[in-house]
């Protein structure tokens, strides 16, 4: 027997936590070195194998910051369960521990006993608060941020539609004739007034994105209805940047989206191909239900995107370097915007190179929408 209990308090020692068994008959079986030090019981209570549970279960509990209304279950109510319990209690000095219980069983499946461990997570805990703290404090940054773009797009769209509306004004022959010379300045004004004003629409929408009571307004979408708006809506881009359109889509069944962000995508995705490519290229946009996806695909034969900036270019304000240096105006937040999108949806935006050169975009989007947690705001 002596040996059994050496053996039993040699495990008790090798633990990492605090231990102590309790025995069937409401006695202390065994107690490691751990134990005796968390609670501080050297000198106040008998804990030796044999010594009756309740006062040591009395020490432990001064310790408490909040006494809880039971004093110890015995061994035939815990083995009942036949469950681990675990619980988290902070004591008067500031700490806290973690508690656990196991029923202990012998060979025949009868209980004879429990162990109960503990353990100081006070720094976890700690750790645990300051994190909470900073993602607070992260997220009234982020609101700030969210707020200031917000109002500062909308201060600046208002002057801007007014220089394009000017512009359109004087242009017009029955405002008065003007030199080829002062009609290309007027033209460089209104084209980098637009270009500005789709700059400060793209912040808007990745701002409303990022919201988090935005809600996607899903419903059923016609996938072929919807390219075919997507490309009419850009084609004078497209042709105004010479470019030979093709557009297909193999019939399928429709979508569960929000069809006017689907078509903000689209509309990303032909502009970039329209920039990025030279007059007398290609663009093919393909579409085609594959399980139980759609999948999209707008293909180009411009510049294309290098192999190690092709997830970067999706991060926000980040251009390939040959976007950069061949003067192609853009802020890099099209793509970001675009992937918010999709993966609202549930799917995915990815990029990759054309065959023969350029760029290939994929849209993947599950033809039942997004899980529900997904297109929750």
């Amino acid at each position: 027997m002596d040996r059994e209990r050496d053996r039993l308090q040699a495990v008790l020692e090798a633990l990492p936590r605090a231990a102590i068994v309790q025995g069937g008959d409401e006695h202390v079986v065994a107690v490691n070195r751990r134990f005796v030090e968390m609670f501080a019981l050297a000198g106040r209570v008998a804990y030796a194998p044999g010594a009756p549970l309740e006062p040591v279960v009395e020490a432990v509990l001064d310790h408490f910051a909040e006494r809880p209304a039971w004093i110890v279950e015995g061994t035939a109510a815990i083995a009942a369960r036949r469950v681990h319990r675990a619980a988290e209690i902070a004591l008067t000095d500031g700490r806290v521990i973690r508690r656990d219980v196991e029923p202990l069983y012998d060979a025949g499946g009868e209980p004879f006993g429990s162990l109960w461990t503990a353990e100081d997570i006070t720094e976890d805990k700690r750790r645990e608060h300051a994190l909470h703290r900073d993602n607070a404090a992260l997220a009234e940054l982020a609101r700030q941020r969210n707020e200031f773009l917000a109002s500062a797009s909308h201060e600046l769209r208002t002057p801007l539609t007014s220089i394009i509306s000017f512009c359109d004004l004087l242009a017009d022959p029955a405002s008065g004739s003007l030199g080829a010379d002062q009609l290309n300045f007027l033209a460089a004004i209104r084209r980098n007034a637009a270009r500005m004003a789709g700059v400060i629409t793209t912040l808007m929408d990745t701002t409303m994105m990022r919201e988090p009571q935005l809600r996607l307004e899903f419903g059923e979408v016609d996938i072929a209805r919807m390219l075919e708006h997507a490309v009419a809506d850009r084609m004078s881009t497209l042709t105004g940047a010479g470019l030979f359109t093709v557009l297909s889509c193999t019939p399928g069944p429709p979508l569960y989206g929000d069809e006017h962000r689907l078509e903000h995508v689209l509309a990303n995705l032909l502009e970039n191909a329209a920039k990025f490519t030279p007059p007398g290229g290609r663009v093919a946009i393909e579409a085609e239900p594959e399980g139980d996806t759609w999948r999209i695909t707008v293909a180009d034969t411009g510049i294309g995107v290098p192999e190690q900036y092709r997830e970067e270019i999706f991060s926000g304000f980040v251009r390939a370097p040959n976007a950069e240096s061949g003067g192609f105006p853009g802020t890099g937040l099209g793509l970001t915007f675009s992937r918010d999108i999709v993966r609202r949806h549930g799917g995915e935006l990815s990029v990759a190179e054309a065959p023969g050169g350029g760029a290939l975009f994929t849209v993947h989007l599950p033809i039942t929408g997004p899980a529900r947690e997904e297109e929750a705001p």
